[in-house]
């Protein structure tokens, strides 16, 4: 058995929370990341009493959750949007307390190249906000990387300048967006809190492909001494968002990592 400890992005079943848990621990997995923007998870729905009661459910499963996901799919450089957005992203960081992680994930929104243009305006000191609001509970608020370069990703995080700003580095957006997934490593491995392990290719017109572990263009065995090399003890978490049997992928996934 690899010395990894691999998680599940539990939508990636399309079972349900409870379900999904269950499937995750049945399979072997250590961990999982879950959603929290809308549903059962969402911050509004999760009573004191629900949010206590999952707590136990995951423990009675053998399993932890590696990090919430808080995706809302707005981004945060838009500054209509982060009236509230930016409140909804501190909401998911009192729940990741509650719940026992230290970790929430979400994509900042598409960097441009050009520091100076408005998308930085309004991005910096918003995602800084919450940030700085994770650090004082103790979570880090992770960006996952692949819709920038990692070059320009890092030069972002250090002009938001926080201990709460952190990376979620998901390797295969970055191939199947052209970029460099080993040295991105090198570029933000000082960041990295959260994995995302998931495979792609970069097709001659240009989109992405989502591939099976092991079957595009993530040189895993690279990949993962690259991250050894950062001192990184964080989780695979295992993200399948297609495929006709997502069970038997992420199975084969789990068993895939499992070899490293």
């Amino acid at each position: 058995m690899g010395e990894w400890k691999i998680g599940v992005m539990i939508e990636s079943f399309r079972l349900g929370v409870r379900a999904g848990v269950e499937k995750a621990a049945a399979l072997g997995a250590d961990g999982f990341q879950i959603y929290c923007t809308s549903g059962e998870m969402d911050p509004d729905a999760m009573t004191t009493e629900r949010r206590l009661d999952f707590v136990d459910f995951v423990r009675d499963q053998g399993l932890v959750i590696s990090a919430l996901c808080g995706d809302l799919g707005k981004g945060l450089l838009d500054a209509e949007a982060n009236a509230w957005v930016v409140p909804k992203c501190k909401a998911f960081v009192d729940l990741a307390v509650d719940l026992g992680t230290r970790v929430v994930t979400t994509h900042i929104g598409h960097l441009c190249d050009d520091e100076h243009c408005e998308q930085w305006r309004v991005g910096v000191p918003a995602v800084r906000e919450v940030a700085d609001y994770a650090a004082d509970k103790g979570v880090a608020f992770a960006s996952e990387t692949g819709c920038e370069s990692p070059e320009v990703l890092e030069r972002f995080l250090v002009k938001v300048g926080s201990p709460g700003i952190k990376v979620n580095y998901d390797p295969a957006n970055l191939v199947m967006n052209g970029y460099d997934h080993l040295g991105g490593v090198d570029i933000l491995g000082e960041y990295i809190v959260h994995t995302h392990a998931k495979d792609g290719v970069r097709q001659a017109d240009g989109t992405g492909l989502e591939m099976p572990l092991g079957q595009g263009g993530v040189d895993f065995p690279k990949y993962l001494e690259r991250l050894k090399s950062t001192r990184y003890a964080g989780f695979l978490t295992i993200e399948r968002e297609v495929g006709e049997d997502p069970v038997a992928d992420v199975s084969a996934a789990i068993d895939f990592l499992r070899q490293f």
